[in-house]
């Protein structure tokens, strides 16, 4: 019974630092969490290498500057 308490913890653990990187990183944080829910430990690597979520007034276009 200790494991199992154990996992929980772990698994809580792996969550929350899924949450506070995506946060840091500007990725979707609720994405993040469920991963770190269902991945638990595997999600925590990933995480490293989200991206940001795209914002609606950027575009990967340059806008022209008219004078």
């Amino acid at each position: 019974m200790p494991t199992a308490y154990a996992l929980v913890i772990i698994n809580i653990l792996c969550i929350m630092v899924c949450y506070q990187v995506a946060k840091g990183r500007r990725a979707d944080v609720r994405f993040w969490g469920w991963m770190g829910v269902f991945l638990g430990p595997l999600a925590v690597p990933f995480v490293f290498f989200s991206r940001p979520k795209a914002n609606k007034n950027s575009s990967l276009k340059p806008q022209s500057q008219d004078k």
